[in-house]
């Protein structure tokens, strides 16, 4: 990624290390969790360095090596009785606090975009609106679980809502990314999740803000 200015790269690893920090707080500073976590973005570092990713028109495709292991990590954790002991563990007021990491995702995705590394349609000039949830967020965190003035139908809401936000931007950078099956934005794809530090967008900060929102869900519609 030649002419990138280094201070995006370094914002966005200083962002991901916000998200690990977040979670690992939210898990009672539990060792193994940020152990693995610091494993698991090292090893993909490592993996990204090489060019490993760079090669989209294999099949399958490369990419899904840095988006299947933490989603089937998720679907373990749901449906394990250890699993679900973890995530019910977890404190949902630092995971809503999670989610202001999602304000300079933005902001590092805008400027991947201005250096034409991301296509405009990933930014909050184009589709995404997942911003809204990073700004949102420290409100939800006081008023919800500090101050206790919002119902448990709102919290709920709220992280309905901006899960779907995550999960449209997460469509579109799929679909944009080159791989056999891009279906957007051919003039400009999403080539910066294929390089390092930009590979730990995909397979650590969005897997966290997911997790996040469904053990919120879990614990609102549980209790």
């Amino acid at each position: 990624m030649e002419n990138l200015p280094s201070y995006i790269c370094i914002a966005f690893v200083l962002t991901t290390l916000l998200t690990i920090f977040f979670f690992y707080e939210a898990a009672g500073r539990s060792k193994t969790t940020l152990i693995v976590l610091l494993a698991w973005i090292t090893l993909q570092a490592l993996i990204s360095t090489t060019g490993f990713y760079t090669v989209t028109d294999s099949l399958p495709p490369r990419f899904l090596l840095l988006v299947i292991p933490p989603l089937l990590t998720i679907l373990v954790l749901f449906n394990t009785s250890q699993g679900k002991d973890f995530i019910d563990r977890l404190d949902v007021k630092v995971l809503t606090l999670l989610h202001v990491v999602r304000i300079p995702v933005e902001i590092v995705l805008f400027c991947l975009f201005l250096y034409k590394q991301v296509p405009e349609l990933m930014t909050f000039e184009g589709r995404n609106l997942d911003i809204l949830s990073g700004i949102s967020a420290p409100f939800i965190y006081y008023y919800g679980y500090v101050k206790q003035k919002l119902s448990q139908t709102v919290l709920l809401a709220w992280n309905i809502i901006c899960m779907g936000l995550l999960l449209n931007i997460v469509v579109y950078a799929v679909l944009s990314t080159p791989v056999p099956f891009q279906q957007f934005a051919f003039d400009q794809p999403n080539v910066a999740v294929l390089y390092f530090p930009f590979v730990w967008l995909p397979c650590c900060v969005v897997p966290l803000v997911l997790l996040s929102h469904l053990v919120s869900i879990r614990k609102l519609l549980k209790y």
